[in-house]
């Protein structure tokens, strides 16, 4: 991935090496379930109770390694901004650009209190993406994704989650799932993640051809990087089996193959995963 003589986005918040108090998440049960979904990439964190962090950050302390992800992600955020920027503007409306917060650890977002073990998420209610860089090492150890196309991926589909809040559809949703039960509340919820995936693909598409973007290999690494984190895969690896009605981002062929639609049409309006999951 050609990405190291991009811009630098100036909407990044870094809080890496901020000391969070650990406290009880939402508390007994209930607290544990809260992270046992979030640890499934779903990350609906407004039941999550809040902390004040103390900071005590030294920025000499961070590694070259740290230094160099926090300048990649930095970049491809940039990118995001400039081609939703285009796209928006081709329909007559303004990209809002969001902020992507680096954390270590743990992180108070508006959404509530989080670890890293939720992975990386979106904040529809102050338009935040959250990443502890940490994460990139679970994403080539743990779940065989290596590559910096396939980290890029994984910012791209939070800010897809940006896109979705920005045109209204995140709410829809939301009030869409009011008075469902889980089962189709959760497919709902399928719905939103594998586009939020189409639409990573939709930015990979698009500043490819306006910057030359992709190297031989990240469509593949991309491709992967979707499949790896799959509900089907995780639920089998977490606990031996696969129960699709419990699915909250779609299967591992379901997240490749809406991914790869976005990446191959560039076009938002081909995206639609609320009419082609419901025939």
């Amino acid at each position: 991935m050609r990405w190291r003589k991009g811009r630098k986005s100036s909407n990044i918040e870094d809080r890496r090496g901020m000391g969070v108090p650990m406290k009880a998440v939402g508390g007994g049960i209930g607290g544990l379930v809260v992270l046992v979904i979030a640890l499934l990439l779903g990350t609906d964190l407004g039941q999550v109770s809040n902390v004040n962090p103390a900071s005590n950050f030294d920025p000499a302390s961070l590694s070259a390694e740290d230094r160099e992800l926090a300048d990649f992600v930095s970049v491809v955020l940039a990118d995001t901004e400039d081609t939703w920027a285009t796209l928006f503007a081709a329909d007559n409306l303004e990209y809002q650009e969001p902020t992507l917060v680096l954390f270590t650890n743990a992180v108070e977002s508006a959404c509530g209190f989080a670890e890293s073990a939720v992975g990386p998420f979106y904040c529809p209610a102050d338009e935040k993406v959250y990443i502890d860089l940490s994460f990139y090492g679970d994403l080539k150890e743990r779940y065989g994704a290596p590559g910096d196309f396939a980290q890029a991926y994984v910012i791209a589909h939070e800010v897809g989650h940006h896109v979705q809040n920005l045109l209204g559809i995140s709410e829809q949703v939301q009030s869409a799932q009011q008075g469902l039960g889980t089962v189709e509340a959760n497919r709902l919820s399928v719905m939103q993640e594998l586009q939020a995936d189409c639409f990573a693909g939709v930015w990979a598409h698009n500043a490819d051809e306006a910057r030359d973007l992709l190297e031989q290999g990240d469509v593949e690494e991309g491709l992967n990087a979707a499949s790896s984190i799959g509900d089907d895969r995780l639920q089998m690896e977490s606990q031996g089996r696969v129960t699709p009605d419990s699915f909250t981002h779609g299967s591992s062929a379901q997240r490749v193959s809406w991914f790869q639609t976005g990446l191959e049409s560039g076009d938002i309006n081909s995206c639609n995963t609320f009419e082609a999951l419901n025939q």
